[in-house]
């Protein structure tokens, strides 16, 4: 499968037909979907007839290019299940404003990509639609919850896939499978239609997104779909960037903190000006965030459910995430003793909340807002892991839950954020932490054996909060980091 880029130009200048590309996505989706099982819900007939239409009249800065969405995206005639068996029945009846307008830069939706159930995980399977695995390794996932999406791009069936990011749901599975992942502000796209699975929240929300292989196809798309346009390239010595390697309560894989290295280094040598910060900043805002997210409970989530009892891994979670609050110093403290660090912490951040103490969650949400407004004066953007792990094995995401840790500040104060790909795992980086009790660790061990040849990406976070210059920003130092060809 050819990038967004040469697709489009090849389709408006002539030299191929949307048809054409249309029938070369359709036979690579038909060869590896008995293995990945990603695209879900397919729309091939519609999509060959919006083809045939598209080739009388070609235009538009899409044009031709097939593009998945995420199954939480509205498509009229397919149904947003969020891979919960008693929601088959929902049939979209109208497209999602971002699917509309995909429609209108000429892309070819050609269906829906899997999800994990309430999209309340970072490993992409269900009861509806089955287990997705990494393009690299079936005993993994491509990450969550925008997972089939990213398995879809990494694997060459689709150029351009929609997710959405309201933890790390885009960014974790485009470094899990070795792409490129962009989310906009929320004052530049907003949710675009996603079905809202936490209507509580107040002040952070779910934002769509972008997945693709290369950085020129992401700012192709993102272009295409908003009133943005890129600017003239930023002279790079005129960039400053902050950066830090840690992952908060567990501690990066050996290539992660190797790739956000071989990131700064590449800036370095384009002339961007960089300081080295710890990653307290990133922890912090974790454990807001997550404060944020389970502060009704997992109540919404759970009535989703309609009675029927979730998969195993998001009962656990969100039976963790009901536990009260006036119990959870004691069940921290009991977990510290029995070497249960990490799980401590969890409990230490999450959990319901009455209005005072959300009162106090939010204080502290708007005090780092004008702790990064300050950072912004001095810095363009930070650089630091999306995950502290590769690609999760299968059945490990709800153990794992605080790899993502470092995803969380971009979603707490609504900042920019991208991922570019890096570097693969060495041999000699499969090994390397010591024993431990703790079974989050333990799980982290077990993950990183086997994982050689997995893709490691980096985030870029950027400061600018106007729309579309944050975003370009964002993007600019994507493209000085990505490796050539």
């Amino acid at each position: 499968m050819e990038s967004v880029v040469s697709i489009a130009e090849a389709v408006n200048s002539g030299s191929t037909t949307a048809r054409a590309v249309l029938a070369e996505h359709i036979a690579r989706h038909h060869s590896i979907h008995p293995i990945l099982n990603a695209l879900v819900q397919t729309r091939h007939g519609e999509a060959d007839r919006e083809a045939a239409a598209l080739d009388r009249h070609p235009a538009g800065p899409l044009a031709g290019v097939p593009v998945s969405v995420k199954e939480c995206f509205s498509v009229d005639g397919l149904a947003t299940t969020l891979g919960i068996p008693a929601r088959r029945g929902a049939i979209d009846r109208i497209d999602a404003p971002i699917v509309s307008r995909l429609r209108r830069a000429g892309a070819l939706v050609v269906g829906k990509g899997n999800v994990p159930q309430a999209m309340f995980l970072h490993d992409s399977e269900n009861p509806v639609w089955g287990r997705t695995n990494h393009p690299h390794d079936p005993q993994r996932g491509p990450g969550g919850s925008s997972g089939g999406d990213a398995a879809l791009v990494a694997a060459g069936v689709v150029p351009l896939a929609v997710g959405n990011d309201l933890a790390g749901s885009i960014r974790q599975p485009a470094m899990a499978c070795g792409i490129v992942g962009l989310v906009p502000r929320t004052a530049t796209w907003g949710g675009e239609g996603a079905f809202d699975t936490m209507p509580h929240l107040a002040v952070v929300h779910s934002r769509a997104g972008l997945l693709t292989r290369h950085v020129a196809d992401a700012e192709q798309a993102f272009s295409a779909l908003s009133s943005w346009r890129q600017p003239h390239p930023c002279e790079p010595r005129s960039l400053r960037i902050a950066w830090w390697d840690g992952t908060g309560p567990l501690a990066p894989s050996a290539t992660v903190r190797r790739a956000v290295g071989v990131a700064v280094e590449r800036l370095a040598t384009a002339g961007v000006s960089s300081r080295q910060f710890d990653d307290s900043l990133a922890t912090e805002a974790a454990a807001v965030h997550l404060g944020l997210l389970s502060a009704d409970g997992g109540s919404h989530v759970r009535d989703l459910f309609a009675g029927t009892r979730p998969v195993p891994q998001v009962d656990q979670l969100l039976r963790r995430a009901g536990i009260p609050r006036w119990i959870r110093p004691c069940l921290a403290a009991f977990c510290r003793l029995g070497g249960r660090r990490i799980e401590a912490e969890g409990l230490r951040w999450t959990g319901p909340r009455h209005q005072r103490a959300l009162q106090e969650v939010l204080a502290a949400r708007q005090d780092m807002v004008a702790r990064l407004e300050r950072m912004a004066g001095e810095y363009d953007a930070l650089i630091c892991p999306v995950s502290a792990l590769p690609a999760l094995r299968h059945g490990t995401a709800a153990r794992l839950v605080l790899a993502a840790v470092p995803c969380m500040l971009a979603n707490l104060l609504d900042l920019p954020a991208g991922v570019v790909p890096v570097t693969r795992v060495h041999p000699d980086e499969e090994v390397g932490r010591g024993a431990s009790a703790d079974p989050v660790v333990q799980a982290a061990i077990e993950n990183e054996r086997g994982s050689a040849g997995l893709p490691v990406g980096v985030q870029v976070i950027g400061l600018d909060t106007a729309p579309g210059r944050g975003e370009a920003t964002v993007l600019e130092i994507m493209r000085l980091i990505e490796k050539p060809g």
